[in-house]
């Protein structure tokens, strides 16, 4: 069954840092990995992508804040989100996405993508 998991969702202080982990099970190929997020009142906005030749894009809020990495040398196919200096602003479900496409890193704005998670929580408190 294809999968994907978020953890690492917690509630932290403004200027602290997280570990957001997204697990895929059950897909093969995925080319493109994101992390979008959404909080109350506003539209689902791209944060991170990934492509799989190691290209990243970032939404302009998090740039210099946020690093989208991806690991595949386990069994596990892992993309993590590594945020620091974190604001209130960044308060939000924060969901993993993926896709089988290498036209990838343009899905940071169209948010379009075949696979999505659950979400995580995401609370930054000031």
């Amino acid at each position: 069954q294809a999968r994907l998991m978020e953890s690492g969702g917690d509630s932290v202080q403004a200027g602290g840092s997280l570990r957001l982990s997204c697990v895929a099970s059950g897909i093969n190929n995925l080319r493109c990995m994101g992390w979008f997020r959404q909080s109350p009142g506003k539209e689902r906005e791209g944060v991170a992508v990934i492509h799989l030749n190691g290209s990243t894009t970032y939404a302009e809020s998090v740039k210099g804040r946020a690093v989208i990495s991806r690991d595949q040398d386990n069994a596990e196919d892992t993309l993590y989100l590594q945020m620091s200096g974190l604001r209130p602003e960044d308060t939000a479900t924060y969901y993993c996405a993926a896709d089988h496409s290498l036209i990838c890193l343009g899905r940071l704005r169209t948010g379009v993508m075949t696979y999505w998670g659950e979400g995580t929580q995401v609370t930054i408190s000031s």
